[in-house]
């Protein structure tokens, strides 16, 4: 092994060390704040919480929230295709096309089921 690989691997294990012991350390050492407004739920200066602190989400929040990490990660995919899109050709191409049909299916798919729909 090379001289220079052993210094990166202990700078690395240096500093993975490191960065925890000064996150506990200001934990321990920092300033402590004590006190009624520090106990409170909210610290913005909003009054006591009026209502039920246990409310429920709907699913559909939770299903939209999917929805939108689906069609997210499908941007994703999109960013490499198009920085080599000459290279691939028209096979590139199509295959691109075939992946928006596709995606393009289960969105009109969802808006048929009423997924989209909040009423």
């Amino acid at each position: 092994m090379s001289t220079e690989l052993i210094l990166s691997a202990v700078t690395l294990i240096g500093l993975a060390a490191l960065i925890p012991c000064l996150m506990v350390a200001t934990v321990v050492f920092g300033p402590r704040s004590r006190g009624k407004i520090k106990n409170e739920a909210y610290e913005s200066g909003i009054g006591p919480v009026i209502g039920s602190v246990d409310q429920k989400f709907s699913v559909k929040f939770y299903l939209l929230a999917i929805l939108f990490l689906i069609f997210d990660i499908e941007a994703v995919f999109m960013y490499p295709w198009a920085v080599i899109v000459r290279e691939l050709g028209w096979f590139g191409f199509f295959e691109m096309v075939t992946f928006m049909v596709l995606l393009l299916a289960g969105l009109i798919y969802i808006l048929k089921k009423g997924v989209l729909n909040w009423r």
